[in-house]
């Protein structure tokens, strides 16, 4: 039932997407120019050396050769290649201070584009739990001012967190599938492209597994940051494992359509399912919480989720507004 209520809200709360395309589509253009910014001056250094022009013309000499069949010119392409690409590696190992911050500062205008996307990802789920809970129609900008303290809070946590975690498991699955299972004859490339994609998926699956019920926490169960983290990664009584496959299923649903995005419309629908996307993994978020909380909920204007055992409210929960 959680993926049927899921689609529901889903699908009632779909409007968000084209906010947050229009939200993410600033923050991309602007990440875009800042590391333009930084890599640009590198990259035309790079591009205008002898020893670049060399490899390029290099390489153009032995094509030219290897269709025409000249043997011995092509030899001497070759070595002109090797030459030019030693040297290309030498002027890289000259300038690593150069791009040692220079991928310093890539990754920290990333930290600071995942921060800003994060304040959108607060917005939305703001904006899906006020449909959950009175359909009410709130909007994208006024809901990002009015939660900025809270969603910054929150960005400041989770953001370095999430990035540690994503560039452990993309370092370790690497390492261990491409390093160390190298040493297997008959694990082949397409094998290992499989097994770090699975691993990836169930990685992904992991931190949002536990980190579900951060947000509906902070938004819903107007926790302090402080009980909101630690209620999160508390998994007892939550049925860790059954969140665990639907976050699986889920993740392999949102891969492949945006995989068949990119293949079948040369990426033109990628605008609407990146940010479709976040949307859908917090709706489930949220349907999962109000479904474990027992909480009544919309899924649409007319219809309404109750739990079994509805919970009546206390004289302090109403006047708290839970």
């Amino acid at each position: 039932m959680k993926f049927k209520h899921t689609f529901h809200v889903f699908v009632d709360n779909f409007t968000v997407t084209y906010k947050q395309l229009l939200y993410r589509l600033i923050i991309a253009l602007i990440s875009i120019g800042l590391t333009a910014a930084i890599l640009t001056p590198f990259i035309n250094e790079l591009t205008g050396s002898v020893d670049f022009i060399n490899l390029t013309e290099g390489v153009k000499s032995f094509l030219k050769n290897l269709v025409e069949g000249n043997s011995i010119d092509v030899g001497k392409a070759t070595e002109q290649i090797k030459t030019a690409f030693t040297a290309l590696m030498n002027l890289i190992a000259d300038n690593r201070a150069n791009i040692a911050w220079g991928v310093v500062g890539v990754v920290l205008i990333k930290l600071v584009d995942k921060f800003f996307a994060g304040l959108g990802n607060y917005a939305t789920a703001s904006i899906i739990n006020d449909k959950m809970a009175l359909h009410a129609n709130s909007p994208f900008l006024v809901t990002l001012v009015r939660n900025l303290k809270e969603a910054s809070l929150y960005n400041l946590i989770y953001v370095p967190l999430s990035f540690a975690y994503d560039a452990a498991c993309c370092i370790i699955g690497y390492l261990i599938i491409f390093k160390l299972f190298a040493l297997i004859p008959f694990l082949y490339l397409p094998i290992k492209i499989f097994l770090f994609v699975t691993a990836i998926v169930v990685a992904i699956s992991v931190k949002m597994t536990f980190t579900t019920d951060w947000l509906p926490a902070l938004i819903r169960g107007k926790a302090g940051q402080k009980k909101a983290f630690v209620y999160t990664f508390d998994r007892r009584r939550k049925r860790t494992l059954n969140v665990l496959s639907n976050f699986i299923v889920l993740v392999l649903i949102i891969f492949a359509l945006n995989v068949g995005a990119i293949i079948f419309t040369f990426g033109v629908a990628e605008l609407i399912t990146i940010p479709s996307s976040y949307v859908i993994l917090l709706s489930f978020e949220f349907v999962n919480y109000y479904d474990r909380e027992e909480l009544k909920y919309f899924i649409d204007k007319k219809t309404i989720i109750k739990p079994e055992k509805e919970h009546t409210l206390t004289r302090e929960e109403f006047f708290k507004g839970e």
